[in-house]
């Protein structure tokens, strides 16, 4: 793993994690809710979380399949242009 994904993983962590506690107090707190939708709820983030990491892992990335002296061409080349 790259760092980045490691980075975009833990982020997503976090993220789903406020999003579920926020989700928890909302029903704890304003919404009468019955006990089965917490674990709805739960189970709703988990799945949401899974695809969206699984969705993340399968997109190539292009910057492994660029050359980085090519790159830096363009880029020069991208600031004259302008």
């Amino acid at each position: 793993m790259k760092k980045k994904d490691i980075t975009f993983t833990i982020g997503l962590a976090i993220l789903m994690g406020v999003i579920w506690g926020l989700g928890e107090l909302v029903m704890g707190l304003w919404v009468a809710v019955i006990p089965s939708a917490h674990l709805f709820w739960f189970g709703l983030i988990v799945i949401i979380t899974l695809s969206i990491s699984v969705w993340h892992s399968m997109i190539e990335d292009k910057s492994d399949t660029k050359d980085p002296k090519r790159a830096k061409y363009e880029r020069k080349v991208g600031k004259r242009r302008k």
